[in-house]
């Protein structure tokens, strides 16, 4: 490991790192380390980025020898920032493109400002290597998914996450939906909750169609009710606090005792309206939220929620879009009854903390 030379601390010139540190907050080893720094082969892309990301988390500068060009701009177009599942995902995103040498540009949607055609113009002007899509219109089942093959014609490679559209011939990553709607639902019933109410958004985006599913086939199964009478414990709002604090008021009224939301931001406005009425979380009224967004396990009560495996499909979204870049497609099956390339599925994971208990006895 002799001649290595250990990059500088930006503004304290006196306190250069070990390699052992650096070894230690990458995960590899010293010679690893030393190989990345003085710019030696052999050492494999991720890897390399892990050595890096410890050279910029433990507040060095990079060797001019290591700033290579990138690979190319990857755009990342995203609905908003206000919920915090979103910018999850984005810093996963990037991470892992810079991992594999590219350069993300982070596109973000709001009211008012771009539409998501207009953004894919801005990068497409810019010389995009490719984009990934977050929960765009790719998940509305009323959007014309011809925008989508017009990409696919000029031989722009993408990926959509969330969101399935038989129509479009590229890889899909998404949460097992369904699951997550049965598992929030078995673990209320198995709590004692026999009226137990859903909280989603729209009926037209896929992942809501999909929550509504499960929630409805997890009520017959599990507690033996009609499907009609399933159904009436739907409400279908925003995906925001309000839209949940308006959903829950409903169900609240019909009785429930448990509530399953479509995305922790509506269990947040669920547990809003239990209060407003004076009832208590989780003595009176069980919450379960989805997504288990940053900051989510020190909310009051901390909020049972569906975990999406975020990691894992931002991980594996990057991956297959590279695959497209580099000519080779992806394969896998697609849903049951559709003719689209592929749509990857991950399993979600209960998270039970204090939103959830036994409902009350009187």
């Amino acid at each position: 490991m002799g001649g290595v030379t250990i990059p500088v601390p930006r503004g304290d010139a006196s306190a250069a790192p070990r390699l052992a540190d650096l070894a230690v907050q990458a995960q590899v080893s010293e010679a690893t380390v030393s190989r990345v720094l003085n710019g030696k082969a052999g050492v494999a892309a991720a890897t390399r980025h892990k050595v890096l990301a410890a050279l910029d988390v433990l507040g060095y500068e990079r060797p001019v020898r290591l700033r290579r060009r990138s690979a190319g701009l990857v755009g990342l177009i995203i609905p908003e920032l206000t919920n915090p599942i979103f910018p999850a995902f984005a810093q996963v995103i990037e991470q892992v493109l810079a991992g594999h040498g590219y350069t993300p540009v982070l596109c973000t949607q709001m009211p008012g400002g771009s539409t998501e055609d207009e953004l894919v113009e801005q990068l497409e002007e810019r010389g995009v290597t490719g984009i990934v899509f977050l929960s765009g219109l790719h998940a509305d089942m009323t959007a014309d998914p011809s925008r989508y093959l017009k990409l696919t014609g000029r031989g722009l490679p993408f990926v959509l996450i969330n969101g399935y559209n038989e129509a479009v011939e590229a890889p899909f990553v998404s949460p097992d939906d369904r699951s997550a709607a049965r598992m929030a639902v078995r673990h209320l019933v198995e709590l004692g909750h026999e009226r137990i109410g859903l909280a989603i958004g729209p009926t037209r985006y896929v992942p809501s169609l999909r929550k509504a599913e499960g929630f409805t086939a997890a009520l017959e199964s599990m507690l033996g009710m009609a499907p009609d009478d399933a159904e009436r414990l739907i409400q279908r709002t925003l995906f925001s606090v309000e839209g949940g604090q308006a959903a829950a008021g409903l169900l609240l009224d019909q009785g429930c005792t448990g509530i399953v939301c479509g995305s922790d931001l509506m269990a947040l406005g669920a547990i809003r309206a239990v209060r407003a009425r004076g009832l208590d979380v989780p003595g009176d009224v069980s919450v379960v939220g989805f997504d288990d967004s940053p900051l989510i396990a020190f909310t009051d009560p901390p909020l049972t929620t569906v975990r999406q495996p975020v990691q894992a499909m931002a991980t594996a979204a990057v991956d297959a879009l590279v695959e497209e870049i580099d000519g080779n497609p992806v394969q896998g099956a697609p849903p049951s009854g559709s003719w689209g390339r592929t749509e990857f599925v991950f399993q979600p994971e209960l998270v039970v903390r204090g939103s959830t208990g036994a409902p009350r006895r009187v």
